[in-house]
């Protein structure tokens, strides 16, 4: 069973296409306010416009922001708070992997700068709007990806020893877990949870829209047509933003809608806490 979505303010990152559009497009169907945020404008103009006119909801808005850079992240933050005052359920849906290692403009490996640092600032920089909006929600996209890796090396997070796309993306993966246990910890009494979940193999636009080339490029062009549709793969988000069932449940990793346990790497409460440390410090030497 759903929670009553219609007086709702729900913001989705990497909403203009794959499970993040599906996501946006459900939520607004149960009558949210849903902002969706981008990086390509025209595309995201694109698919706001889809879903107004799909589901009859005109509260669909649009924010352009590159994830990247972490000053864009808290502006992208400002932007939201121009006009909401509160935020129901914040979905950190947003995520890329590279075939080939790129540095950011505030220096960090772009992987882990979109799929973690991102997050973990856009959900600090809202921590005051999901309390004015509480009980709220911060749903966090992980992924199985995360079993691939034994840990965070802590010494390279930015992968400059050695580089693999994979490996990349499944040490972000790890992160979000690591984050949301911290983050669960830290809003214990708030009334605002923290959950994280493994959507499925989708079958998306993801790294295809020139992030990878190469073999990995054709690598997920020929697996495409076996992996799961965006409809399937996009339940779990949705379930974690609007289901009852999930009310008051909070520092957990769901895998089809259920709770699921992830690796004892992504369990350590010692290298979550760590991991916190280390995110505080990069994004503070990144911003002004």
């Amino acid at each position: 069973m759903t929670v009553d979505l219609f007086e709702k303010v729900v913001l989705v990152t990497g909403a203009n296409a794959g499970i993040g559009l599906e996501s946006a497009r459900e939520l607004a169907r149960m009558g949210a306010l849903v902002v969706m945020s981008g990086r390509n404008r025209a595309a995201l103009a694109a698919a706001a416009t889809d879903i107004r006119t799909s589901t009859g909801n005109s509260r669909v808005e649009t924010i352009v922001a590159d994830l990247s850079v972490m000053r864009n992240v808290r502006k992208l933050a400002w932007d939201f708070r121009e006009k909401h005052d509160r935020l129901d359920v914040l979905l950190n849906n947003a995520g890329l992997i590279l075939g080939d290692r790129r540095v950011t403009a505030d220096g960090f490996e772009t992987t882990f700068a979109v799929n973690h640092l991102a997050p973990f600032l856009l959900t600090r920089e809202l921590t005051g709007e999901l309390k004015a909006g509480a009980p709220s929600r911060v749903v966090t996209v992980a992924s199985i990806a995360h079993r691939r890796v034994p840990g965070l090396d802590f010494d390279d997070l930015m992968s400059e020893t050695k580089y693999e796309a994979f490996d990349a993306y499944s040490k972000s993966k790890l992160a979000n877990i690591l984050f949301t246990r911290s983050l669960s910890r830290r809003l214990e009494g708030t009334w605002i949870t923290a959950n994280c979940l493994h959507p499925g193999v989708i079958r998306t636009g993801f790294g295809r829209d020139g992030d990878v080339s190469g073999f990995l490029k054709w690598a997920i062009i020929l697996v495409g047509p076996f992996l799961t549709g965006v409809k399937k793969g996009a339940r779990t988000s949705i379930h974690l933003c609007s289901s009852q069932e999930v009310e008051g449940v909070s520092g957990e990793y769901f895998v089809d809608g259920e709770v699921a346990q992830p690796t004892p790497a992504a369990r350590d409460d010692i290298a979550a806490e760590r991991l916190w440390a280390e995110s505080e410090a990069l994004v503070k030497a990144a911003l002004p």
